[in-house]
């Protein structure tokens, strides 16, 4: 009887030891840079978090080329913690790019591998391809502020690229700010032709709530230059909820949601048109699944889910809607967002593909 205890106990502790890993999830694994100027580096960072319960250790990066220099965090990173990798791009040669970024760490037997790619270009005259979004003389590379999967605590930089193509100096100024976000320009004035970024910083100590927060920014143009339509920039933070409080019960027999698609394609609409399909929302955990919020990014986009909480393996439809009619005034890219109680999927982003039908 002892012998076979003996042995029980050896078998639950390799169990026990089998089970406790270590787990790399980043929240990008593919970037798209569209496009670069010529002989202007670029930086791409990965951000990655531990979701397993070891300590988790890189012990390599590699890149496909010699244009690609690479960083990462090299200290061990504990259950629950955050790390980057990063690759810095040459932009030396004109033309279509595709890299690869090669991770060796403990918690894979092979190679993760992270992907970028754009085109570099040398067309720097009017900065129409670096910097696609006009504001009347004043070009940004984004028509959006977007600050995904933060956690109480942290301090997230955002930046937009700016460009001067008017004929005085100008000085970047983001109007009618919160007062969990700030902006600095760099350089403070820029030159006619020059280029230069803002960076906007996130102080998530005094977002409003846990969840989705959103609200609008003004780019001011000119001195004196008032708010508009014209000149407005969407913000939206996605603050994770806090799940230091779950027992041990709960993170052993956690919701899980699973989703029938991330991304829906629409046939293109005229512009009265209206439009739906439905995503299936389906609960793969063992205890019961909340939404417990959920917005869409623009106007062009409406949503129904008549349940909000599902029990283990339940399902619910949720009806997303394209209105033909605001799509030429959408800003930013048209998406829906959902806040869940699964620790492993606190935020889900349904993204939706759409246009009018050109005459």
């Amino acid at each position: 009887m002892k012998r076979i205890l003996f042995l029980f106990n050896i078998l639950f502790a390799v169990v026990l030891v089998a089970q406790a890993q270590p787990k790399i999830t980043f929240d990008k694994n593919v970037q798209e840079l569209g496009y670069v100027l010529w002989r202007n580096p670029v930086t791409i960072t990965y951000n990655f978090t531990n979701t397993g319960d070891k300590p988790l250790v890189i012990s390599k990066v590699t890149s496909s080329c010699g244009c690609t220099e690479v960083d990462w965090t090299k200290s061990p990173i504990a259950a629950g913690e955050k790390g980057t990798v990063t690759a810095v791009f040459d932009a030396e040669a004109i033309g279509h790019f595709y890299k690869e970024v090669g991770i060796y760490c403990n918690a894979s037997y092979r190679p993760i591998y992270l992907e970028f790619n754009g085109e570099v270009t040398a067309d720097a005259k009017n900065y129409s391809f670096t910097h696609p979004v006009a504001f009347g003389a004043i070009r940004l590379d984004k028509d959006e502020i977007e600050f995904n999967d933060v956690n109480k605590g942290d301090h997230p930089e955002f930046d937009i690229l700016v460009a001067n193509t008017s004929n005085k100096a100008y000085s970047p100024v983001l109007m009618h700010l919160p007062p969990y976000l700030s902006a600095k320009a760099v350089p403070e004035v820029l030159g006619r032709g020059k280029n230069g970024k803002i960076i906007v910083t996130l102080d998530t100590e005094k977002l409003p709530k846990f969840g989705i927060t959103r609200t609008s920014v003004y780019l001011s143009r000119y001195p004196g230059d008032k708010v508009g339509s014209d000149n407005e920039i969407p913000v939206s933070t996605v603050l994770l909820p806090d799940f230091s409080g779950l027992t041990e019960q709960q993170k052993n027999n956690p919701p899980q949601i699973s989703l029938s698609t991330t991304q829906l394609e629409f046939p293109p609409l005229k512009p009265k048109q209206k439009k739906s399909q439905n995503v299936i929302i389906t609960n793969t955990g063992k205890t019961d699944l909340v939404i417990q919020d959920m917005q869409v990014f623009n106007i062009a986009l409406a949503v129904n889910l008549k349940k909000t909480v599902l029990k283990p393996g339940e399902s619910a439809k949720l009806k997303i809607t394209v209105l033909g009619e605001n799509l030429s005034r959408v800003k930013g890219t048209p998406r829906v967002l959902m806040i869940t109680n699964d620790p492993n999927k606190p935020s889900v982003t349904i993204r939706v593909k759409a246009k009018i039908v050109q005459p």
